[in-house]
């Protein structure tokens, strides 16, 4: 028997998010209709859309414009770190390590998954290179086949302004800090040991 249309409505409006199939989303809307408090869930999305926006300068998702991280004078204007996405900044600045700027992409070079060049906030990144003030940028895109090809395809804009001062590193690979080898993946593996630095310097003869 079908559901009710109100109630195959909210399945198909789950179902538009990613990485929610069918079953997913049958679950999330019967967990809505049992749930009191799902109207806060209703509200918090309209407020979230109504009240957040993008920084001008970053293109993170902010609610004031400049975001709060370009606003503050205390931050390294000088070093930008380039991510795909809002949720990177998040991690970033829950680690503490990070005290420069951000450019958010917007997500990764994936032309296999319909996201182009033209898709990511590119353009904005070199407008605000060209305009100077940053002596490094960081690519600090995902370590898999879409984030090197978007760490290339930035490399390769910011070549073409042409400035020899400016510094563009990546993001260090290697075993992280805590791990046990035997459970690590390949790839983190093969970076390990392509990345490898020595330790003691070979006597000279």
């Amino acid at each position: 028997m079908a559901y009710p249309e109100p109630l195959e409505a909210l399945v198909q409006a789950f179902e538009r998010f990613p990485g929610i199939g069918r079953r997913s989303a049958e679950r999330l809307a019967f967990h809505v209709l049992r749930e009191p408090r799902a109207r806060e869930l209703a509200r918090a999305i309209d407020d979230a859309l109504l009240r957040t926006r993008r920084c001008s300068q970053c293109c993170n998702v902010a609610d004031d414009d400049p975001c709060a991280i370009c606003a503050d004078d205390a931050r390294d204007a000088r070093v930008l770190c380039v991510v795909e996405e809002p949720r990177h900044v998040e991690a970033l600045e829950r680690s503490g390590a990070f005290r420069g700027r951000y450019h958010v992409l917007m997500g990764a070079y994936n032309p296999a998954d319909g996201t182009e060049a033209g898709h990511l906030t590119l353009a904005r990144l070199v407008e605000h290179v060209r305009a100077g003030g940053i002596d490094e940028v960081i690519l600090a895109t995902d370590p898999d086949a879409e984030g090197e090809a978007t760490a290339l395809l930035v490399l390769e804009a910011l070549e073409s302004l042409g400035r020899a001062d400016l510094v563009v590193s990546r993001l260090a690979r290697g075993l992280p800090s805590g791990s046990a080898i035997e459970y690590l993946h390949k790839g983190v593996l093969e970076d390990a040991l392509s990345g490898r630095r020595p330790v003691r310097r070979k006597p000279a003869s």
